[in-house]
């Protein structure tokens, strides 16, 4: 009887030097050169958090980009918008990018890299506020990703969609 294949057990880290940035390929060209070319410098300038998802400390299975947002009012569906504040605009943190290797496909890891987002989120909100997490859906199929783990649309913004952090807050409960 053949062993079974063990999986590689993936961990979550800050982008930093050690990360192999330059083979990481998603099939997505802008998810790919921000990686490969712009996250480095996010993130010393403070414009974003990176994160990886690492199986060895040094391959980028997929990553994911947290920063803090701002979102009109206006942008907002009037229902529940006219319930928020006077204010003309809310506090939100935006998953600017998420995306996962296509050596790891099949594996489960863009649920791992949202829900690890969403986590992070939620213990954010608590100490800074946010009302909400924001995506932007590149594609129908990061659309449809989204929409999968509850995500609204912003009707306002073509693919963006929103979470309110009271509902990630159920979903970890």
């Amino acid at each position: 009887m053949a062993d079974p294949v063990e999986k590689p057990k993936f961990t979550f880290e800050p982008l930093s030097p050690k990360h192999d940035r330059a083979a990481f390929s998603c099939g997505i060209p802008a998810l790919d050169n921000y990686i490969k070319t712009q996250a480095g410098q996010s993130v010393r300038k403070n414009l974003s958090a990176v994160f990886v998802l690492t199986p060895d400390g040094k391959t980028i299975a997929g990553y994911f980009t947290l920063s803090q947002y701002s979102l009109r009012l206006d942008e907002i569906p009037e229902e529940i918008a006219k319930k928020l504040t006077k204010h003309s605009e809310v506090p939100a943190t935006l998953i600017g990018r998420l995306a996962t290797s296509i050596d790891y496909r099949g594996h489960g890891l863009g649920e791992m890299l949202l829900m690890d987002a969403l986590k992070r989120c939620l213990k954010v909100s608590q100490q800074i506020g946010s009302w909400a997490v924001i995506v932007d859906a590149k594609d129908e199929n990061a659309f449809t990703f989204y929409k999968k783990y509850g995500f609204n649309e912003l009707p306002s913004v073509p693919n963006r969609l929103f979470m309110m952090i009271a509902t990630i807050s159920k979903m970890f409960e």
